[in-house]
């Protein structure tokens, strides 16, 4: 008789069975529930600072009475960089949602090690998450689906027994990871963080950048005192403390590695560490102190690039300056247009980052120290990175020419290519000044003397038109040095004349009479009589500027002389214009005020309006000075126009003050303080606090 079936059982009554069948003792064992692990966060990072808004956002959105409708965010993704402290807040924001007892269900927490060789797939994750909620690993099958299937239910039976629960999933790597642990129903939520956005989940997306300065200063001072309460150094030494946080880019791991190395040695004072960090060839060789490392942080991130993303993220790291436009961007590839993809890709990674407006870019300070790191490891990569700087640099060259001619154009001349008005050629040398004057230092390497010398030569003009004299004087120095040692004497004349110019403007007026006078005979042994000319006018200036009147009228009558046996008669209104200044200053003022009207007709007759208006203030000093009132007054008006129409705001300040001082004398109080006003304004806008300060101070003792 064969077996029946009887409910869940077996029923072998009746049946007829030959053989040996010994009947064996069952033994039956009572398991109790599985253990569970819903309170498993994380402990609160030590000293966790700064990041109040972001922690306020994720608050918010997951807050069950809260102003979002609910169910509105059932996922919010935390991403950034590695070691910006993702895990920290979003482990921060799992604590205080629990405290304010918004998750009575439980926390969960799982490791998804996205990034790791031995990452978890959603399938592994869901085990992890099921054996945590309770369920013996014997009841947990096999496959994403059924796992993902079981997990939301006990889930669901969790919310209608105790309550919702948040799942906090740290370090994903792909939304394909993540989305399996997505807990269904509109009570439970899901945390995660992740070095990628994830645009893809349908989550409420938190960004993290570097902490702001006043953050990352909180972070080192807390962790050692967290060390040692009585640990001040942070705070003895404020300004040491501000540069160690600059050189670890503001970025949490890099400070906590800081700060630990700071606690190691209780008698290393901030500024040693700052020493060691700023005198290393590679910072993130310091940046480690035995169990965590910026390097090996990165280094996860960059060994899961596919290769063109790796490769345009090592370009990056290579190119001059803060930040790069899309084009510049596309001569680092050696391609025609930017690999707009691969950049989209890299920026989803927070490996770059958009920069200051539409089409820039930018790295973190420490990714471009990792990336050039990669770079110096392999010869190949050397030079495949030296070959997009060549390119780099020539391209900044061509453009920077063209740029100074347009700010050198007169009518008749050639019209620049690309550039078809002075404010193009302005705006262009601005965006890109940073990365132009980080080019210039390439001069140091022997490949790129000669390309970075011309480049420097380029940027004189502007850099003084903008009165940057700090940035003039380290483009002008560099090159000089470079030139020097490449031998080419010419060169070495052209930087030294720069360099001499930006020195007489910033004031260091004998420094400048050294340089200007080695670039004269630089140009005279040169033969080369125009920018001998240009260099004795500059030396003039100097003379002047020192205070050594005689010498320099003398070299600006030569310099006078050389522009007109040249030719260059624009030039020689400049240098007659100068000579005036001197001549005034010196009691010579009929001798000045011919020399301004000259320089003046010789302006006007090349049609150069810019120093056209410089001769009109000059005139107007000059005019003044001989009690010739209402004459000043006119040429110090036409003058603030041209200087006005050429956003030259410092002589347009200086213009109006002048004016304003004629008006004084008329007794016209009221239009002299308004002039005073306007005078202050200009400057401020030309970035001369000093002397607007001093032009509104007249306008005060002038108010009724």
């Amino acid at each position: 008789m064969g077996e029946q079936y009887g409910g869940d059982h077996k029923d072998f009554r009746g049946g007829t069975f030959n053989g040996d069948f010994t009947v064996k003792k069952v033994e039956y064992h009572q398991h109790g529930p599985a253990p569970t692990a819903l309170d498993a966060l994380p402990p609160k990072a030590a000293g966790f600072t700064g990041r109040g808004d972001q922690l306020g956002e994720l608050l918010r959105a997951f807050d069950p009475a809260g102003g979002e409708a609910p169910g509105t965010v059932l996922v919010a993704a935390v991403s950034g960089l590695g070691g910006i402290g993702k895990t920290a807040l979003a482990v921060e924001a799992a604590h205080a949602a629990r405290e304010n007892k918004w998750f009575p269900g439980g926390v969960l927490f799982v490791n998804l090690h996205g990034y790791d060789d031995d990452r978890l797939t959603a399938e592994q994750a869901l085990a992890t998450l099921l054996r945590a909620l309770g369920t013996p690993p014997e009841h947990i099958p096999n496959g994403v689906d059924t796992r993902a299937a079981l997990y939301r239910s006990v889930l669901a039976a969790r919310a209608r027994e105790l309550g919702a629960v948040l799942v906090l999933a740290d370090n994903v790597s792909s939304a394909e990871q993540v989305r399996p642990l997505h807990p269904g129903g509109a009570r439970h939520r899901l945390l995660a963080t992740s070095r990628s956005k994830l645009p893809q989940l349908g989550a409420r997306l938190l960004s993290l950048g570097e902490l702001s300065p006043e953050e990352a200063y909180d972070l080192l001072d807390r962790a050692l005192r967290i060390a040692a309460r009585d640990d001040a150094r942070v705070a003895n030494e404020g300004e040491a403390a501000a540069e160690l946080a600059l050189l670890c880019g503001h970025l949490p791991l890099a400070l906590q590695i800081a700060a630990a190395l700071l606690v190691l040695d209780r008698d290393k004072p901030v500024a040693e560490l700052v020493l060691e960090l700023a005198e290393s060839g590679d910072r993130l060789l310091h940046l480690d102190d035995g169990e965590r490392s910026v390097r090996a942080a990165f280094d996860l991130s960059y060994r899961r690039l596919p290769a063109e993303q790796a490769r345009l993220l090592r370009l990056l790291a290579l190119a001059p300056g803060p930040e790069v436009t899309a084009e510049v961007v596309a001569v680092l590839d050696g391609a025609d247009t930017a690999p707009v993809r691969v950049l989209d890709a890299l920026s989803r990674a927070h490996l770059v980052e958009r920069g200051s407006g539409r089409g820039r870019w930018r790295l973190h300070d420490l990714v471009r120290v990792f990336g050039v790191g990669v770079v110096k490891e392999d010869a190949g990569l050397q030079e495949e990175g030296e070959a997009a700087r060549e390119r780099v640099l020539a391209f900044y060259r061509r453009w920077a020419d063209a740029a100074d001619d347009r700010l050198r154009w007169l009518p008749g001349m050639p019209v620049p290519e690309r550039f078809t008005d002075r404010a193009g050629a302005l705006a262009w040398f601005d965006s890109e000044r940073a990365a132009l004057v980080a080019a210039v230092q390439w001069a140091r390497e022997e490949r790129f003397v000669a390309t970075a010398v011309q480049l420097s030569q380029c940027l004189a003009l502007y850099l003084g038109w903008r009165r940057l004299f700090d940035d003039k004087i380290t483009v002008a120095d560099t090159a000089r040095e470079a030139a020097c040692r490449a031998g080419d004497r010419f060169g070495e004349a052209i930087a030294s004349d720069h360099l001499g110019g930006a020195l007489r403007e910033a004031g260091r007026a004998g420094e400048a009479i050294d340089a200007l006078t080695h670039a004269c005979d630089l140009y005279q042994e040169a033969g080369d009589r125009f920018r001998e000319a240009g260099a004795w006018g500059n030396l003039g200036s100097a003379l002047g500027k020192a205070g050594r009147a005689g010498e320099a009228i003398d070299a600006l009558t030569r310099a006078c002389d050389l522009f007109q046996e040249v030719g260059a008669r624009h030039r020689e209104a400049m240098a007659l214009h100068n000579l005036g200044c001197e001549l005034r200053r010196v009691g010579r003022v009929e001798e000045a005020i011919d020399a301004h009207c000259r320089a003046r007709d010789l302006c006007q007759a090349v049609k150069d309006r810019r120093n056209e208006g410089m001769a009109w203030n000059g005139l107007g000093r000059a005019l003044w000075e001989v009690g010739r009132g209402g004459e000043a007054a006119e040429a110090f008006s036409k003058a603030q126009a041209i200087h006005e129409e050429f956003e030259d705001w410092h002589q347009a300040g200086t213009a109006l003050m002048y004016l304003a001082a004629t008006h004084e004398d008329a007794d016209r109080p009221a239009e002299a303080r308004a002039r005073y006003l306007q005078s202050a304004d200009a400057y401020t806008r030309a970035n001369a606090p000093t002397e607007a300060a001093r032009s509104r101070a007249w306008a005060e003792e002038l108010t009724p």
